[in-house]
């Protein structure tokens, strides 16, 4: 057990940034947080640390013991930790990531409720728009919209990611609305750029079942969502957004679903976590929070659901 209680040292270095805080997080002194550190390295025969003036860094060998060794230590601590609670209550720290936007609606929110109902679990919540490595980065969960591609880890869908064409009525007052997906290319609109380049070609199913590929444009394109949404709210064009970013201005009458009786691709939004033999009960018990309270999507609520499309004979 020693050199486990090591390498979970050395892993709380990385997460604190100092041997000195990681040594009152864990009730140590410093001098003996330090002596562990140099047994765990003598005792593997490489070097773990880089020590700068202002914070430590991992060497290569450094690097990978995290990346394996972070399983390993939590797979023991939520065995122990539900064994010494005859294995029915989760415990510990749930380490979550999620996009800015989606996390703040309606993550947030949620979070008393579940902290509530689990008084031992804490939770540390971060929130951004960056795909962080889940591994490395010392993540139990992630909670990703959109198409999954890393087959590395593992997916439980939570809810359908519903998307649709909007606009401000002003702009549609302006420029009027389009009657077929091909009338897109004729408007201006609001593009996203992501880590995949820009997404300007919109693909939907027309109202006789027909699949359209439009290439769109616009002056304004960004890499937020969040911008995007406040120009097509002040008339700048027609932007492409999940109901869950939009679904208040829909109501409100804000902005106007573009096309209503087209589709739009549907993916998912997924809790993902890492492959690991044994998943700690806080992450288990997470999920199935998440699949309860969003059983019912809310941002799905007084949206107009799409059309049917006519059978194509």
């Amino acid at each position: 057990m020693d050199r486990l209680d090591d390498i979970a040292l050395f892993l709380r270095v990385l997460d604190l940034g100092s041997i000195s805080a990681a040594a009152r997080s864990l009730d140590l002194s410093v001098a003996l947080a330090s002596q562990r550190l140099k047994r765990l390295e003598q005792q593997l025969g490489v070097r773990l640390l880089h020590r700068t003036t202002r914070r430590l860094h991992p060497t290569a060998e450094g690097t990978a013991l995290a990346e394996r060794g972070r399983a390993l230590v939590d797979d023991l601590e939520a065995l122990t930790g539900e064994l010494r609670r005859g294995g029915g209550e989760a415990s510990g720290t749930l380490r979550l990531t999620a996009s800015a936007s989606f996390g703040r609606q309606y993550l947030s929110p949620l979070l008393p409720t579940f902290l509530a109902r689990y008084p031992n679990v804490r939770i540390n919540l971060d929130l951004s728009d960056l795909m962080k490595d889940l591994v490395s980065s010392g993540y139990d969960l992630a909670v990703r919209i959109g198409a999954l591609e890393d087959s590395n880890l593992v997916a439980r869908r939570i809810a359908t990611n519903r998307r649709v064409l909007c606009a401000s009525p002003a702009y549609l007052d302006r420029h009027g609305a389009p009657q077929v997906p091909e009338d897109l290319e004729r408007h201006e609109c609001l593009v996203l750029v992501g880590s995949q380049g820009r997404q300007d070609v919109w693909r939907m199913r027309d109202p006789d079942g027909r699949d359209v590929a439009v290439r769109v444009g616009g002056r304004f394109e960004c890499n937020f969502g969040e911008a995007l949404r406040d120009a097509a709210v002040g008339g700048l064009g027609i932007a492409l957004h999940s109901t869950w970013h939009v679904c208040e201005d829909l109501r409100s009458g804000r902005l106007r679903q573009v096309l209503p009786a087209c589709t739009l691709a549907e993916s998912g939004i997924h809790a993902v976590m890492p492959q690991r033999r044994l998943v700690p009960l806080r992450v288990r018990a997470f999920i199935d929070f998440l699949c309860e309270q969003l059983a019912e999507p809310p941002w799905e609520r007084g949206v107009a659901p799409p059309r049917s499309p006519r059978r194509r004979d």
